[in-house]
C-alpha cells in the first residue's frame, strides 16, 4: 500500500475538497491517493472513464498501457479520445487528454502494450493493475503477470447490455480470473464488441466502477469485490454478486500449479487457434484468408459465390457489390437457397459471426462452405482501402 506521509499542497486541497470532505477519506485517504501508482490496460471502453475518474481523484502515478491507434468506431464509448485523435496512439491521446484534466498527476505512457514479455516487470512498477482489455488472450496474461508479480487486479468486462467487475487479488486470498474461467472459450464461440455491439454508457458504468474498487483498495475504505463477481443489467439496472472460490485445482493459484511463468504461446490469439485450412472430409477449407477468398472470387467467379451474413445497417458503412446479403439471422429459413454446385463463402465483420455461420450451414450438410477470416474489415486493409472500416 503506498505511504500516507505525501504532503498536499494548496492547490491539490482546493481541487480535491469536495472528496477530502468525505470521512472515509479525509487527508490521510487523499495522501494514500497522491502516494499511489496505477497501471490502466487499455485505453479503451473501459480504460477511457476508470482512466478520467482516476485521474481526477488525485491518483499520483497512472501509468496508460496500449499499442492501439485510435479509430473512428472507438468515438462512440471512449471518451478520453477527441475527433481529432483518429489516427494516433491511444496512449497519447489518453495522456494529452488526462493531462488536460488533472495536470497535478504523473501520467507514464507504454506505448507497447502489455506483453509476456514486459508484463511481469511493468506490473511490479505498480500498485494495483485495471484491466480494460476486451479480449481473452490478454486478460489471461493481464491475469496470471498480476499473480506472479503479486499485484491485485481490477477486471471489468462487458457484452452487449451486460457488465461485471471482480477484483482478483490472489495473495491477499482471493480468487484468481482463472478460478473462474480456467481456459479461455473456444475460438468464435463468444464474440467480440466488434462483433455483438456495445453500447457507451454502459461502458461509463463498468468503468466507473472499477475506477471505485481501485479508490476503495487504496485508502483501505468500503468493501471490496474481491473474491465475488458482481454482474450489472442495464436493461432493467439489475445488480447481481456471486461469490467466487478460491478453486485448489487452479493452474495458476491452486495447490499444484502448472503456471509458474509467463510463456508467450499461452497467449496467442484465439484466432490463431482456429482451424483454417481443415478440409472437414470436404475439398473445400473450413476456413480461408481474405486474399485467398479475392483470388476465388476473382479466379473461378462462376463456381463461387460471396455471402454477407451482417446486418442491413452496416452494409449502409461499406459493401462488396458481388456479394449477396443474407443477415446471420436469417440464415435458416434461407438454408435451401444456397447452392450446393457452388463454392460458398461467408463473410461479415471480422469473421467470428461467419465463422458460425459457416459451422451451422456445414452441419446441415453443406460442406461447400467457407468462411472468410478476417471479413470485410480484412478485406479493406488488404484488398480494397477504399471501403470505409468500423
Amino acid at each position: 500500500m503506498p505511504d500516507q506521509s505525501t504532503p498536499l499542497d494548496a492547490a491539490a486541497l482546493r481541487r480535491y475538497n469536495r472528496q477530502i470532505l468525505l470521512e472515509e477519506i479525509g487527508i490521510e485517504g487523499q495522501q494514500k491517493l497522491a502516494r499511489a501508482k496505477v497501471l490502466i490496460v487499455g485505453a479503451g471502453g473501459l480504460g477511457s472513464p476508470a482512466a478520467l475518474y482516476l485521474a481526477a481523484a488525485g491518483i499520483g502515478t497512472i501509468g496508460i498501457a496500449d499499442l492501439d491507434h485510435v479509430e473512428e468506431h472507438n468515438l462512440q464509448r471512449q471518451l478520453l479520445h477527441p475527433t481529432e485523435s483518429v489516427g494516433k496512439p491511444k496512449v497519447d491521446s489518453a495522456i494529452a487528454s488526462l493531462r488536460a484534466i488533472n495536470p497535478l498527476i504523473d501520467l507514464v505512457p507504454h506505448r507497447e502494450g502489455v506483453t509476456p514479455e514486459n508484463a511481469v516487470k511493468l506490473f511490479e512498477e505498480y500498485d494495483i493493475i485495471l484491466d480494460g482489455t476486451d479480449n481473452f488472450p490478454v486478460r489471461y496474461l493481464n491475469n496470471d503477470a498480476a499473480f506472479l508479480a503479486q499485484r491485485p487486479l481490477v477486471h471489468g468486462s462487458i457484452y452487449k447490455f451486460e457488465g461485471q467487475i471482480s477484483v482478483f487479488d490472489s495473495h491477499h486470498g482471493g480468487p484468481c480470473y482463472r478460478c473462474l474461467f480456467p481456459e479461455p472459450p473456444s475460438a468464435g464461440s463468444v464474440p467480440n464488441c466488434g462483433e455483438a455491439g456495445v453500447i457507451g454508457a454502459l461502458c461509463g458504468v463498468i468503468g466507473s466502477m472499477q475506477a471505485l474498487e481501485v479508490i476503495k483498495y487504496l485508502t483501505g475504505y468500503g468493501e471490496l469485490q474481491r473474491g465475488k463477481l458482481l454482474t450489472y443489467r442495464a436493461l432493467d439496472h439489475q445488480i447481481t454478486s456471486i461469490v467466487i472460490p478460491r478453486s485448489p485445482d487452479c493452474p495458476l493459484c491452486g495447490s499444484k500449479p502448472n503456471i509458474t511463468t509467463i510463456e508467450a504461446t499461452r497467449y496467442q490469439p484465439i484466432c490463431e487457434t482456429a482451424p483454417s485450412t481443415s478440409m472437414n472430409e470436404s475439398e473445400h477449407p473450413v476456413e480461408i484468408t481474405v486474399p485467398v477468398a479475392h483470388q476465388l472470387l476473382t479466379d473461378k467467379p462462376s463456381e463461387t459465390i460471396l455471402i454477407d451474413v451482417r446486418e442491413p445497417h452496416e452494409l449502409e458503412i461499406c459493401r462488396i457489390e458481388i456479394a449477396q446479403h443474407i443477415p446471420m439471422r436469417q440464415i435458416p429459413e434461407n438454408l435451401s437457397e444456397l447452392p450446393r454446385d457452388k463454392h460458398v463463402l461467408i463473410m461479415c465483420h471480422h469473421g467470428e459471426r461467419s465463422r458460425r455461420v459457416t459451422e451451422y450451414l456445414r452441419a446441415q450438410g453443406l460442406d461447400n462452405v467457407t468462411n472468410i477470416d478476417g471479413g470485410i474489415d480484412g478485406w479493406a486493409m488488404e484488398i480494397d482501402q477504399q471501403l470505409a472500416r468500423y
